[in-house]
């Protein structure tokens, strides 16, 4: 008796045409986005496109949110590697209803939308809290580095930049010698006159370094401002040492990335890397109820900026539920944000000593008052309790984000495409929780 097998007959012709409904069980990811793109306000996006039918057809917008959300949840954000799946993966197929849009055109939709793709941020965590999956008693606010999509060797100083301008310039003029000679030459070569040159970008990075530089000068007299008032309301000085003033002349050694002007060399445990400070908030159940993206290292001032951001946000998705504790590391100490979120009626735990000290005396300059107030509080067996919730509830989803999904680097650059990217990162973060909720049978 000859052995039995299946038929794998590649060349059997169907009769009918099949079903997208049968080449997915209802349960896979691709449906649940599929339904919640269709519960989705994407009004922001169909009216940048005509109303009266002219011109070339374009895809769906909604297929292609939908097609974004899915491929950013599997860990797929290369929009040639997009268009391929597009073309050989069953659920991309079903997402697409079998069209297969080319990587220029998904590239070209997510720089045209950029602020409303992040937007779906909000609606998807609407979406998690109609389902009853916001709980809002503890909060834990951290931060990762972020790649940037540029090449750290690509960082100039203050004073290469400087010398590369000058050194640019002395090469157009010799050029315009070589071309006119002693004529005026009003009619400038178009590769000399090109505005999206190389030293265009090198202006933009000795500019953006002079802003800086005063920046940081007004933000030393606001602070000194501060603390003279301060001691004129107490009547006596205060401890430490007062705000040292950046020097009047900008630093030569100050450092600019000549590709991605926001991106700046940020420490990680592994050491430096080009990148971004990508922040999130996330409830005890890793549901993030906010995300944004700054430029440099530190965490210190963020508090108070993410936590009324959360609030924000919830309020925003219809979420009327009350932040009791926020749990943050001690990168985040900033003791006017503590008060005023103690004063708000949020209990901000933050330890205000670092890993360096914890074990020993702190410190020196952060003793008595809210100090050892805090210290205690961390001290106590609740504070234990509370504040080891912190690690277990957001760290996780660090390391699923960046290493299971890959989303280890941003694709774009700039701070405003890296915002709405990671914003859409953690769109698709919560996206799945929300499917893999719906998958799990409810308990008995």
């Amino acid at each position: 008796m000859a052995q039995n097998f299946l038929a794998c007959d590649r060349e059997q012709a169907y009769l009918m045409p099949p079903s997208l409904r049968d080449w997915l069980a209802g349960d896979q990811l691709a449906w649940c986005v599929l339904d919640a793109v269709a519960e989705m306000d994407l009004s922001a996006i169909y009216a940048d496109y005509r109303a009266d039918g002219h011109g070339r057809a374009a895809f769906d917008p909604a297929m292609m949110v939908a097609l974004l959300l899915y491929a950013y949840a599997v860990g797929e954000r290369s929009s040639r590697a997009i268009e391929r799946r597009c073309v050989i993966d069953v659920a991309f197929r079903v997402i697409t209803a079998n069209r297969a849009p080319d990587h220029a055109t998904i590239a070209r939709f997510r720089v045209r939308h950029q602020d409303a793709l992040g937007g779906l941020f909000g609606q998807v965590l609407g979406l998690c809290g109609r389902a009853g999956m916001v709980s809002l008693g503890v909060i834990a606010l951290d931060s990762t580095k972020v790649a940037a999509n540029a090449s750290g060797l690509a960082t100039r100083s203050y004073a290469q930049i400087a010398a590369e301008i000058l050194a640019e310039a002395d090469e157009i003029d010799a050029a315009e010698d070589a071309l006119f000679g002693e004529a005026r030459g009003d009619e400038l070569p178009a590769e000399l006159a090109d505005p999206a040159s190389r030293k265009a970008r090198l202006r933009e990075a000795k500019r953006q370094l002079d802003a800086e530089q005063q920046a940081a000068q007004r933000a030393h007299r606001e602070r000194l401002h501060e603390r003279t008032k301060r001691e004129a309301e107490t009547g006596r000085r205060l401890g430490g040492r007062k705000p040292k003033a950046p020097p009047e002349e900008i630093d030569p050694q100050s450092r600019m990335n000549v590709t991605d002007l926001d991106s700046r060399s940020v420490r990680t445990p592994r050491g430096f890397i080009q990148g971004y400070n990508a922040q999130a908030v996330t409830t005890a159940e890793q549901i993030i109820i906010a995300a944004d993206v700054m430029v440099g290292g530190t965490d210190q001032g963020l508090l108070e900026p993410m936590i009324r951001a959360a609030a924000d946000q919830l309020r925003a998705a219809g979420i009327d539920s009350d932040i009791d504790v926020a749990l943050a590391d001690a990168g985040y100490w900033k003791r006017e944000q503590i008060e005023n979120l103690w004063g708000d009626g949020i209990q901000a735990l933050v330890p205000p000593d670092g890993r360096a000290d914890s074990h020993g005396k702190g410190d020196p300059r952060r003793t008595g008052g809210i100090y050892d107030y805090m210290r205690r509080v961390l001290a106590g067996e609740h504070g234990k309790t509370l504040y080891r919730q912190r690690g277990k509830t957001i760290e996780p989803i660090f390391g699923q984000t960046k290493h299971n999904r890959r989303a280890d680097r941003f694709q774009r650059r700039g701070l405003p495409a890296c915002r709405s990217e990671w914003r859409l990162i953690t769109a698709t973060h919560n996206l799945l929780k929300y499917w893999r909720a719906g998958r799990t049978p409810a308990a008995a």
